[in-house]
Protein backbone atom coordinates (compact mmCIF):
# COMPACT_ATOMS: atom_id res chain seq x y z
CA UNK A 1 0.00 0.00 0.00
CA UNK A 2 1.36 3.56 -1.54
CA UNK A 3 0.92 5.73 1.48
CA UNK A 4 2.97 8.82 -0.03
CA UNK A 5 0.51 12.24 -0.13
CA UNK A 6 0.90 14.23 -2.83
CA UNK A 7 2.29 18.26 -1.96
CA UNK A 8 -1.08 20.65 -2.01
CA UNK A 9 -2.02 22.05 -5.22
CA UNK A 10 -2.21 26.04 -3.90
CA UNK A 11 -2.35 27.70 -7.06
CA UNK A 12 -5.55 27.63 -7.21
CA UNK A 13 -5.96 28.96 -3.88
CA UNK A 14 -3.67 32.03 -4.64
CA UNK A 15 -5.26 32.89 -7.40
CA UNK A 16 -9.16 32.53 -6.17
CA UNK A 17 -7.69 34.65 -3.34
CA UNK A 18 -6.14 36.95 -5.51
CA UNK A 19 -9.09 37.75 -7.34
CA UNK A 20 -11.02 37.68 -4.69
CA UNK A 21 -9.17 40.71 -3.23
CA UNK A 22 -9.03 42.23 -6.91
CA UNK A 23 -5.42 41.92 -7.10
CA UNK A 24 -3.54 41.85 -10.78
CA UNK A 25 -0.20 39.70 -10.37
CA UNK A 26 1.38 42.60 -11.02
CA UNK A 27 -0.05 43.97 -7.61
CA UNK A 28 0.79 40.90 -5.55
CA UNK A 29 4.58 40.21 -7.04
CA UNK A 30 4.89 44.29 -5.50
CA UNK A 31 3.16 42.77 -2.58
CA UNK A 32 4.87 39.79 -1.56
CA UNK A 33 8.78 40.22 -3.34
CA UNK A 34 7.80 36.93 -5.29
CA UNK A 35 7.94 36.99 -9.32
CA UNK A 36 4.88 37.92 -11.84
CA UNK A 37 6.48 34.85 -13.57
CA UNK A 38 6.81 32.95 -10.59
CA UNK A 39 3.75 33.74 -9.39
CA UNK A 40 1.86 32.89 -12.82
CA UNK A 41 3.52 29.15 -12.60
CA UNK A 42 2.42 29.03 -9.02
CA UNK A 43 -1.26 29.69 -9.76
CA UNK A 44 -0.95 27.14 -13.00
CA UNK A 45 0.54 24.21 -10.76
CA UNK A 46 3.57 24.57 -12.94
CA UNK A 47 5.99 24.30 -10.27
CA UNK A 48 6.06 23.52 -6.09
CA UNK A 49 7.02 26.27 -4.45
CA UNK A 50 9.34 26.63 -1.57
CA UNK A 51 7.63 27.36 2.14
CA UNK A 52 9.23 30.64 2.15
CA UNK A 53 7.96 31.50 -1.03
CA UNK A 54 4.20 30.50 0.18
CA UNK A 55 4.70 32.94 3.38
CA UNK A 56 5.95 35.36 0.73
CA UNK A 57 2.79 35.35 -0.76
CA UNK A 58 0.76 34.83 2.02
CA UNK A 59 2.36 37.60 3.00
CA UNK A 60 1.19 39.63 -0.12
CA UNK A 61 -2.50 38.26 -0.05
CA UNK A 62 -2.72 39.37 4.31
CA UNK A 63 -3.51 35.81 4.74
CA UNK A 64 -2.18 33.23 6.95
CA UNK A 65 0.22 30.41 5.37
CA UNK A 66 -2.74 27.63 6.34
CA UNK A 67 -5.35 30.13 4.22
CA UNK A 68 -2.92 29.13 1.15
CA UNK A 69 -2.55 25.13 2.20
CA UNK A 70 -5.72 24.66 3.09
CA UNK A 71 -8.90 23.24 0.75
CA UNK A 72 -11.01 25.50 -1.23
CA UNK A 73 -14.20 24.78 0.58
CA UNK A 74 -14.64 28.88 0.66
CA UNK A 75 -12.92 32.20 0.76
CA UNK A 76 -10.08 32.49 3.90
CA UNK A 77 -11.72 35.26 6.00
CA UNK A 78 -8.80 37.84 7.34
CA UNK A 79 -8.39 38.32 11.01
CA UNK A 80 -5.30 40.07 11.39
CA UNK A 81 -4.37 41.66 14.95
CA UNK A 82 -1.96 44.15 15.54
CA UNK A 83 -1.33 44.99 19.39
CA UNK A 84 -0.15 48.42 20.71
CA UNK A 85 3.27 47.14 21.31
CA UNK A 86 3.32 46.61 18.19
CA UNK A 87 2.27 49.27 15.98
CA UNK A 88 4.73 51.60 14.00
CA UNK A 89 5.41 54.77 15.07
CA UNK A 90 6.71 57.51 12.37
CA UNK A 91 8.84 60.17 13.01
CA UNK A 92 8.78 63.18 10.92
CA UNK A 93 10.55 66.33 10.39
CA UNK A 94 7.48 68.19 11.73
CA UNK A 95 7.39 69.61 15.00
CA UNK A 96 4.45 68.42 17.62
CA UNK A 97 3.64 65.30 15.38
CA UNK A 98 3.01 62.04 16.52
CA UNK A 99 2.18 59.45 13.68
CA UNK A 100 1.09 55.58 14.71
CA UNK A 101 0.01 53.51 11.57
CA UNK A 102 -2.49 50.85 12.56
CA UNK A 103 -2.18 49.15 9.05
CA UNK A 104 -0.14 46.47 8.18
CA UNK A 105 2.44 47.17 5.87
CA UNK A 106 1.02 44.90 3.16
CA UNK A 107 -1.83 47.41 3.00
CA UNK A 108 0.44 50.62 1.58
CA UNK A 109 -0.88 52.43 -1.05
CA UNK A 110 -4.24 50.66 -0.63
CA UNK A 111 -6.36 51.25 2.26
CA UNK A 112 -4.19 52.82 5.27
CA UNK A 113 -5.33 54.04 8.37
CA UNK A 114 -2.94 55.93 10.68
CA UNK A 115 -4.02 57.60 14.47
CA UNK A 116 -2.30 61.34 14.31
CA UNK A 117 -1.45 62.99 17.65
CA UNK A 118 -0.60 66.89 17.09
CA UNK A 119 1.24 69.40 20.16
CA UNK A 120 -0.51 72.69 20.17
CA UNK A 121 0.41 74.55 16.65
CA UNK A 122 1.09 71.17 15.09
CA UNK A 123 0.62 69.93 11.72
CA UNK A 124 1.45 67.77 9.47
CA UNK A 125 2.08 69.07 5.21
CA UNK A 126 1.56 66.89 2.51
CA UNK A 127 2.34 66.76 -0.83
CA UNK A 128 -0.24 65.33 -3.59
CA UNK A 129 -0.96 61.83 -3.44
CA UNK A 130 -2.42 59.86 -6.30
CA UNK A 131 -5.06 60.75 -8.34
CA UNK A 132 -8.58 60.49 -6.79
CA UNK A 133 -7.02 59.78 -3.58
CA UNK A 134 -9.46 59.96 -0.34
CA UNK A 135 -8.77 60.96 3.20
CA UNK A 136 -11.03 60.70 5.91
CA UNK A 137 -10.92 62.12 8.85
CA UNK A 138 -12.41 61.95 12.44
CA UNK A 139 -11.51 64.30 15.04
CA UNK A 140 -11.09 62.37 18.45
CA UNK A 141 -9.84 65.11 20.62
CA UNK A 142 -9.09 68.95 20.01
CA UNK A 143 -9.60 71.30 17.33
CA UNK A 144 -8.04 70.89 13.43
CA UNK A 145 -7.99 72.88 10.02
CA UNK A 146 -8.02 70.87 6.87
CA UNK A 147 -7.10 72.27 3.99
CA UNK A 148 -7.38 70.52 0.64
CA UNK A 149 -6.01 72.79 -2.30
CA UNK A 150 -8.07 76.18 -2.24
CA UNK A 151 -10.49 74.62 0.42
CA UNK A 152 -10.74 74.54 4.21
CA UNK A 153 -12.36 73.63 7.33
CA UNK A 154 -12.41 73.84 10.94
CA UNK A 155 -13.08 70.71 12.77
CA UNK A 156 -13.88 69.53 16.84
CA UNK A 157 -14.10 66.54 18.23
CA UNK A 158 -16.46 64.32 16.58
CA UNK A 159 -16.47 65.67 13.33
CA UNK A 160 -15.89 63.70 10.25
CA UNK A 161 -14.17 65.17 7.19
CA UNK A 162 -13.65 63.24 3.60
CA UNK A 163 -11.83 65.20 0.55
CA UNK A 164 -9.63 64.11 -2.18
CA UNK A 165 -6.12 64.82 -1.41
CA UNK A 166 -4.67 64.42 -4.83
CA UNK A 167 -3.53 68.18 -3.95
CA UNK A 168 -1.33 69.79 -1.88
CA UNK A 169 -3.34 69.47 2.04
CA UNK A 170 -2.25 69.91 5.39
CA UNK A 171 -3.85 69.62 8.96
CA UNK A 172 -3.01 71.65 11.63
CA UNK A 173 -4.05 71.61 15.31
CA UNK A 174 -5.52 74.84 16.14
CA UNK A 175 -6.10 74.27 20.04
CA UNK A 176 -4.37 75.30 22.94
CA UNK A 177 -3.69 71.07 24.16
CA UNK A 178 -3.25 67.99 21.93
CA UNK A 179 -5.66 67.07 18.79
CA UNK A 180 -6.10 63.41 18.50
CA UNK A 181 -7.34 62.27 15.20
CA UNK A 182 -7.92 58.83 13.36
CA UNK A 183 -7.12 58.99 9.50
CA UNK A 184 -7.86 56.40 6.43
CA UNK A 185 -6.02 57.47 2.94
CA UNK A 186 -8.08 55.18 0.40
CA UNK A 187 -6.27 54.93 -2.85
CA UNK A 188 -7.90 54.51 -5.80
CA UNK A 189 -5.40 52.49 -8.03
CA UNK A 190 -8.02 49.90 -9.63
CA UNK A 191 -6.73 47.59 -11.95
CA UNK A 192 -8.70 44.40 -13.03
CA UNK A 193 -7.55 40.90 -11.96
CA UNK A 194 -6.09 39.11 -14.65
Amino acid sequence: MDNSQSPPLIGANIRRIRRENGLTLDVLAERSGVSKAMLSQIEAEKVNPTVATVWKIAQGLNVEINGLLAGSEGPVRKFHLTRRDNITVLDTDEEGLHIRVLTPVQMVEDLEMYLLTFAPGGALRSAPHFPHTEEFLTVIDGQIRVRAGDRDATLEEGDFIRYQCDVEHDIENLGGGPAVVHMVVRFHKRSLAQ
